[in-house]
């Protein structure tokens, strides 16, 4: 395995100071970092621990009445969390979806949302657009798992199950710069897809990480569902994911996963609609082929579409079954 220095810095200041010399990266739960260290996919000088760090598995109310999400916090604690679990059950959802049990006991929020690609041409260091190639070999090659939105000229999905959830919940996340001050944005901003950016698949800069998310009070309670669908039915990535959310306010979110390079919400018409209710089994399914119309499939993903109408079609009824 590739060598590399190890440090476990007891302030977020040191730690901020670590990150901002070359060739440093944050280590939290390392169950996607070492992997890529195995595969050649990351190269670091130095690892950062930041699993140490005062706050970092934090779970506390917020003054707004929110709950505020250490990037310590382990995604079993997510699932087992009671506030967690009563005020944002499609979180816990997406949680307990995660891998196997050890996975998640070990992997932390904010190296969930910060996880490397599952593409096996990326992941295999075959030539590819990100990793220095000039063309992408799935989009005529083995695409069964890729983009069938936001697609090209890569055509990535993001693994992470946590991310579509935090989405529909409309989650903040706090990230930490080398200089120790921090930056706030919305989770749907995290995310790029690769026409943005092919080094990386968040807008996390030299020595940046993720803090902390917080999750707003306008999006506890309310109805709220996140299902996936597996090519082995357990401990595997989603085929295709959902989280719907019905707010108090009557307001709808509806996001999908393993269809794009990032969470994919669909916005606009289609949520105003859904929020409205009083739908026929004919509106459900114009909606849900609506939501689909952009999507541009691969020579091995089509079916992708298939299972995607389908998943929207139920979540819809779920959101107004309650």
């Amino acid at each position: 395995m590739h060598p590399f220095a190890y440090h476990a810095p007891p302030t977020p200041d040191a730690a901020a100071a670590l990150l901002g010399t070359p060739g440093a990266m944050p280590l939290g739960g390392g169950t996607d970092l070492l992997v890529c260290i195995r595969e050649g996919i990351a190269r670091p000088q130095a690892l950062v621990d930041l699993r140490r760090l005062p706050n970092a598995r934090e779970v506390r109310s917020t003054p707004d009445g929110g709950l505020r999400l250490g990037a310590g916090v382990r995604i079993a604690d997510l699932v087992d969390h009671p506030e967690v679990r009563g005020r944002y059950p499609a979180l816990a959802e997406a949680a307990a979806a995660v891998g196997t049990y050890a996975l998640r006991a070990m992997g932390t929020l904010g190296g969930n949302l910060c996880q490397r690609p599952r593409c096996w041409y990326f992941r295999r260091s075959v030539p590819c657009l990100k990793n220095g190639g000039d063309s992408c070999p799935a989009r005529d090659g083995e695409n069964q798992y890729h983009a069938i939105l936001d697609g090209g000229p890569c055509y990535i999905v993001h693994p992470s199950d946590p991310a579509v959830a935090l989405t529909a919940l409309d989650a903040t996340v706090v990230i930490g710069g080398a200089t120790g001050e921090e930056r706030r944005l919305p989770i749907g901003e995290l995310f790029v897809t690769p026409r943005e950016r092919l080094d990386a698949e968040t807008v996390l800069g030299a020595g940046e990480t993720v803090v902390a998310v917080e999750l707003p009070e306008g999006a506890a309670g309310g109805v709220q569902h996140y299902a996936k669908t597996m090519q082995r039915g357990a401990w595997d990535f989603a085929l295709v994911s959902l989280a719907a959310v019905r707010r108090r306010d009557g307001e709808v979110r509806l996001v999908l996963g393993g269809v794009a390079p990032r969470p994919y919400r669909v916005y606009g018409s289609i949520e105003e609609d859904v929020s409205v209710g009083n739908l026929d089994e004919h509106d459900i399914e114009t909606l849900a082929a609506r939501a689909l119309y952009d999507a541009e499939p691969l020579s091995k993903n089509g079916y992708k579409v298939t299972i995607a109408e389908s998943m929207l079609r139920r979540g819809i009824r779920e959101l107004w079954s309650m």
